[in-house]
């Protein structure tokens, strides 16, 4: 999963970043201080594992991982090339899913590239750069159907049809992620690569003092928020900085400063919990002297796939999945345990795998 995090300059990305990831992209009080994207991959929290590996004594632990690129501050006039747009843009296509950072905090010593806090304002310059790129995409897919109806195939002719209402759709300045379609048009929308098709969480960056209040005594986030519900979008509010300082911080000493701040979790939790449901992504476990690790997968992965994240061996020879509960299985204490019980099954090609599956795949090649 690749997360790309954008905003306009000096909204507090690259704190962000810095924070979720511990990768030292450069802050600075100026407009383009991340230069190239900034790439940092993170472990998904997730206790399970530690659970896991101490039942089987394991030697390594691996997590799923998310990675997030750190993308440099978008400018209005930004689809035409403006600031350092073109290259931006790009860097943006090949994220499954958007971070919009938007500033909701005041802090006279960090300028802002219009001079006012207007975070709807922020969310339509960034949004119009995304359509306005779209558009020019889509324009030109559109000219191209259009040109090959006269063949006769009638498959230009509905793709033309479709672009067309995408393209008006787009020239009203809506992205393209809200234009009502049926499933066979949206697995066409999915191939056009279209950046205001990705999902989006808007993540309002509030100050250090507005940490622990409610959202409704956020006036700034509060904006951000029913902005996104506009959109079907997913929101959260987070504050950067607050994030940056925890990072730095031992386990022990984390779980005390969120406590003092009346958290059960940090940022980067809520985050990847958060991308995580926007995606549709689960975790299913596989657990072994050797090692005990966690695999991504989307919800409604069949089994055979779902092995094929581990090998494609694993997949073209699949005979069954034996699986167990997460929870069945640590109640009882060993995968043994749960097969004296009854409590391992053994599935086909069509079983489902559900997360917090733990599961032992038997495969022939």
């Amino acid at each position: 999963m690749k997360l790309g995090v954008v905003g306009l300059p000096n909204v507090g990305k690259s704190t962000l970043f810095n924070a979720i990831t511990k990768a030292g992209a450069e802050c600075a009080n100026y407009p383009f201080c991340t230069i190239e994207p900034n790439v940092g991959i993170v472990a998904v929290p997730d206790p399970r594992l530690e659970v896991l590996g101490k039942m089987y004594n394991t030697k390594k632990i691996t997590p799923a991982v998310v990675e997030f690129v750190d993308i440099a501050g978008l400018v209005k006039g930004a689809s035409k090339g403006e600031g350092l747009g073109n290259k931006f843009l790009a860097n943006i296509r090949e994220t499954d899913a958007i971070v919009h950072v938007v500033r909701c905090f005041n802090d006279e010593n960090v300028t802002h590239v219009d001079n006012v806090i207007d975070p709807l304002r922020d969310i339509e310059t960034i949004n119009l750069e995304l359509i306005f790129a779209d558009t020019e995409s889509v324009k030109k897919r559109l000219d191209k159907a259009e040109s090959m109806i006269k063949t006769g195939d009638k498959k230009y002719k509905i793709e033309a049809e479709f672009l067309a209402r995408l393209y008006n759709h787009l020239n009203e300045l809506k992205p393209a992620r809200t234009l009502p379609c049926t499933d066979e048009e949206k697995e066409y929308l999915n191939t056009l690569f279209l950046i205001t098709a990705k999902p989006v969480i808007y993540t309002a960056n509030i100050g250090e003092n507005d940490m622990g209040k409610d959202e409704n005594d956020l006036p700034l986030a509060k904006k951000v928020i029913d902005f996104a519900k506009t959109e079907n979008a997913e929101s959260m509010v987070i504050c950067a900085k607050t994030e940056e300082e925890l990072s730095e911080l031992e386990e022990e000493e984390r779980n005390m400063f969120l406590t003092e701040l009346g958290l059960t979790e940090s940022g980067l939790d809520r985050l990847v919990k958060t991308s995580y449901r926007l995606l549709g992504l689960i975790s299913y476990l596989t657990a072994g002297e050797k090692e005990v690790r966690a695999w991504t997968i989307e919800s409604g992965t069949k089994a055979p796939q779902a092995a094929g994240k581990i090998h494609t061996d694993f997949e073209k020879g699949f005979i069954r999945a034996e699986i167990v509960d997460y929870d069945i299985l640590v109640e009882l204490g060993s995968f043994n345990a749960a097969k004296e019980k009854g409590k391992v099954r053994s599935e086909g090609k069509d079983y489902v795998v559900k997360d917090g599956d733990v599961v032992l795949f038997r495969f022939n090649v």
